[in-house]
């Protein structure tokens, strides 16, 4: 089976490298504007070093750069064969996070990941939404607000959920989220955009089921689905919450099974090409009680790391029988494979 196999022995001509660097988040409080922000990258360095432990187990010699000013430099002096880019946010703002590849591309330095426009459009979910509802992918309904004062768009029903805009991470993403009235919806907004400034986007909250998918590309796109089975389904709104995924220990709030469709899968590789994605990429979708499917959310790059670190790339295709050793080695050769001029896998 594809899972199952070694990629270093189905591709003998590949070799893996012998020196990787992982860039990852230069963290520092004051970048950020609430603690709640800065709680979910302050282990970014750790969690590199976790990674950088697996290289070691692979023989690969790692190099650990934190994604600031400094990048070009410490590369260029170590010269390794390719960089593994962990990067969330630079300075804080994850709507920098562009420039990380585009500097690896000056230097024409090998990475993993998403590239440009790729992470310049996931830094902004009202335009990851607009793609999608362009080419057929189902959303819920949705208004972009950059002022709590403006007018509400009347098509929309109530309970709404706002969310941050430019930042993913499930940050402000509570049970005072969802809103079942106007005042209560004014507040929130005036909330998320004073404390981040930034827009909010407020799309309508789908009562029912929620899956992940993960789209891992080995020697071909694989997309793994996971359905979250929440712990409190007498809850009146179930979704995972910033304490579900930050503060409870593991997943405390709910824990994954397996979820099979053909038909969600190709609007997940569908959503992956639209949104210039590559390697790897995580998607958040709501079921109706009707079955309808609803992308709420979607990431280039996720968190990744190993299934000790609550990384739902890794936690889900545990599932699957994929350890995360068999991870890397898709990331690595992927990227040498492109290298060298040809297509990525």
């Amino acid at each position: 089976m594809l899972d199952k196999m070694n990629f270093t022995e189905e591709l003998p001509g590949i070799k893996l490298p012998e020196k990787i660097g992982i860039t990852y988040s230069d963290v520092k409080r004051e970048y950020f504007p609430t603690e709640a922000q800065y709680l979910t990258e302050k282990d970014a360095k750790d969690d590199a070093g976790v990674v950088a432990a697996y290289l070691e187990r692979l023989g690969v010699k790692p190099f650990l750069y934190p994604g600031n000013s400094q990048l070009p430099d410490s590369i260029k002096k170590d010269r390794p064969d390719m960089v593994i880019n962990l990067v969330d946010s630079v300075e804080g703002n994850e709507a920098l996070c562009s420039v990380i590849p585009a500097t690896l591309e000056l230097i024409d330095m090998p990475y993993t990941g998403t590239g440009i426009l790729g992470m310049s459009l996931c830094a902004n979910k009202f335009i990851i939404k607009k793609l999608f509802t362009q080419i057929g992918i189902p959303t819920a309904h949705y208004q972009l607000f950059t002022s709590p004062n403006e007018p509400l768009d009347p098509t929309l029903r109530f309970p709404l959920l706002a969310k941050l805009n430019e930042v993913h991470g499930a940050v402000e993403i509570t049970k005072d989220s969802v809103s079942e009235n106007e005042k209560h919806l004014r507040d929130r907004l005036k909330f998320l955009i004073q404390t981040y400034e930034q827009p909010a986007l407020v799309e309508e909250f789908i009562v029912g089921r929620e899956v992940t998918a993960i789209l891992l590309q080995g020697l071909n796109k694989k997309v793994y689905l996971a359905e979250k089975v929440f712990h409190k389904p007498d809850d009146k709104y179930l979704f995972a919450s910033f304490e579900d995924q930050w503060i409870t220990e593991g997943y405390g709030g709910f824990h994954y099974q397996k979820f099979e469709d053909p038909v969600l899968n190709a609007y997940v590789r569908k959503a992956f090409d639209i949104g210039k994605m590559a390697d790897y990429a995580k998607f958040d979708i709501r079921i109706d009680s009707s079955g309808r499917y609803y992308f709420i959310d979607s990431n280039t790059n996720p968190a990744f790391g190993p299934k000790e670190l609550n990384c739902a790339i890794s936690v889900i295709l545990d599932i699957y029988g994929v350890t995360f050793e068999e991870i890397l080695k898709r990331l690595i050769i992927n990227t040498i494979k492109d290298s060298k001029g040809e297509a990525r896998l």
